[in-house]
């Protein structure tokens, strides 16, 4: 699989905390898991600082913080063809182009730490929505355990 470089255009890591984990189990986001691993390769454990992770329900939601201390738990992957695969992304996180008012989530692109300290910028989902009714998750390591497909 050809991995492309920053020298690219469009940024060819992800990081992902959720549903979209190799390790996540149930239904809930099957199908797409089994296609990013397809179309993407592990570079590992990862965390992004300034975040925090909510419990959504069946998913978790990360929200950004002021505070660096708070810390978000995921995988970084790199895309072997991120204009494709962010595409149908796009569509599983339910992001609309455009401005709309209406999306739950954004993809942004934001800084990630690597287990061996290195620093990447990767393409993020953050949850838009208020999270007041909603338990933060301690740790912000997101399991799908913690969910069991409510």
């Amino acid at each position: 699989m050809r991995i492309m470089t920053r020298t690219n255009t469009i940024n060819c890591h992800l990081f992902v905390y959720g549903t979209l984990m190799s390790h996540a189990i149930g239904t809930m986001g099957k199908a797409q898991r089994d296609r990013l691993q397809r179309e993407g390769r592990s570079l590992g454990a990862a965390t992004m600082r300034g975040a925090n992770l909510y419990d959504l329900g069946r998913y978790p939601g990360l929200i950004e913080s002021d505070d660096p201390g708070h810390v978000v738990h995921g995988k970084l992957i790199a895309l072997a063809d991120p204009r494709v695969t962010l595409r149908w992304l796009d569509d599983y996180e339910g992001v609309v182009r455009g401005d709309h008012d209406q999306n739950e989530y954004a993809r942004l692109e934001r800084q990630v730490l690597l287990a061996d300290a290195s620093e990447l910028p990767a393409w993020v989902y953050v949850f838009l929505c208020d999270v007041e009714r909603h338990r933060l998750i301690a740790g912000s390591r997101w399991s799908s355990a913690l969910m069991r497909e409510r």
